[in-house]
């Protein structure tokens, strides 16, 4: 069985000490109107299986927060109908595109700020089953350093892991460990977007870094992030990665050389977001890359203003792993209506199954569908 426990104990990483902060164990768019039963996979194959989610960006602030703040089940109404299939997840991952607090001074020039209350995000993200969010991104100091240590506080009270944003240089680059079924998961956030938000050597910030495997100081800078990982014994390791430019559908050719690398690496599933709209998925060495999840929920204007794009039809992305080996990756169409995420409804999942299976086609990813979602494969046999 090829494990990254064992692959990262025979040296392609290293082994160090790990110091993260680990986590206990509008529009056209249509919804469906529940979350329906898992994958017939639950039950195929050998082995029990653990699931573990993927999705993108969670923007909890500004109209999302005004909508839900205020309500007494507003915690759990954000995530709609996609709520009973969260819950049924050993595990979730996800991107947090806000800072989670109630004081902070913005930023100066930036254009679009993003702050959500504690007592409605701390909860919401409970409700989720969050496991791991990344804070690496270009809004988590959006209000500044307390909001940023306030945000890292309030993830920390709860047991949500979080990594990619911390007091200083040597802290963001710290990986975080959570259990999501029997697994031990490592995990830890990139972004090469918002370079002002750089940690410094004593300064807080992000892990903001040039994601190309050409630097060295890149390539020094992921090995020492993965020697840190390996003292956690992990079964697997997830490299959450914001980068490139917004409402691109492909990924930039940079970007596929340093997500095939990560694998190489030993990094078992890259989990891509900063878009805001889907791109394809690649299996490479039997491990898959989200280019972009995209946005799980949001209150973006819906932009439709050029062929294929749309922000407002996203997915759910779910990891099977089978005996500690990842089997399969499955697609769950889903689609942000009124401020909320929700299950798609027939036409918009297979406008997703569409779209995700024709952004795949250029890694040659093999896709099975039926019952308006996708599986993809990740076995090498």
């Amino acid at each position: 069985m090829r494990t990254r426990r064992t692959l990262l104990a025979s040296g392609v990483a290293g082994v160090t000490g790990l110091a993260g902060c680990a986590g206990s164990p509008l529009a056209d768019d249509g919804s469906a109107d529940s979350a329906g039963d898992s994958s017939d996979s639950d039950n195929a194959g050998e082995g029990v299986a653990t699931r573990i989610g993927f999705v993108g960006d969670l923007m909890l602030g500004r109209s999302v927060n005004e909508r839900w703040a205020g309500e007494d089940d507003g915690h759990e109404s954000v995530w709609g109908s996609t709520l009973p299939r969260l819950q049924e997840l050993d595990g979730l991952v996800g991107n947090l595109e806000c800072c989670v607090s109630d004081r902070g001074t913005r930023w100066p020039d930036k254009g679009y700020y993003f702050r959500s209350d504690p007592a409605f995000a701390v909860p919401a993200l409970e409700a989720a089953g969050a496991s791991f969010v990344s804070l690496a991104n270009n809004h988590v100091l959006d209000y500044g350093e307390p909001a940023l240590r306030d945000t890292e506080s309030h993830l920390s009270d709860v047991g949500i892991a979080h990594a990619g944003a911390g007091t200083d240089r040597n802290s963001v680059l710290d990986p975080a460990l959570f259990e999501a079924g029997d697994l031990t998961v490592a995990a830890f956030g990139l972004t090469d977007q918002a370079a002002e938000f750089a940690a410094g050597a004593s300064d807080p910030g992000t892990a903001f870094a040039t994601l190309d495997p050409s630097v060295p100081g890149t390539r020094s800078l992921v090995t020492g992030i993965l020697d840190r990982a390996a003292e956690g014994d992990p079964d697997l390791v997830v490299a959450s990665l914001h980068w490139g430019p917004n409402w691109e559908t492909k990924p930039r050719a940079v970007h596929e050389a340093f997500g095939r690398w990560l694998i190489e690496q030993g990094v078992d599933v890259v989990h891509g977001h900063s878009a805001h709209v889907l791109q394809g998925v690649e299996v490479y060495q039997g491990r898959p890359i989200i280019y972009d999840a995209a946005d799980f929920v949001d209150d973006y204007i819906s932009y439709q203003d050029r062929q294929g794009v749309r922000n407002k039809r996203s997915a759910l992305f779910e990891l099977v792993v089978r005996d500690g080996d990842p089997d399969e990756l499955v697609v769950e169409p889903t689609a942000i209506v009124d401020e909320a995420a929700t299950l798609a409804d027939e036409e918009v999942a297979e406008w997703v199954c569409d779209t995700v299976a024709e952004r795949s086609e250029a890694f040659d990813t093999e896709v099975e569908r039926s019952d308006n979602r996708l599986a993809v494969p990740l076995s090498e046999e």
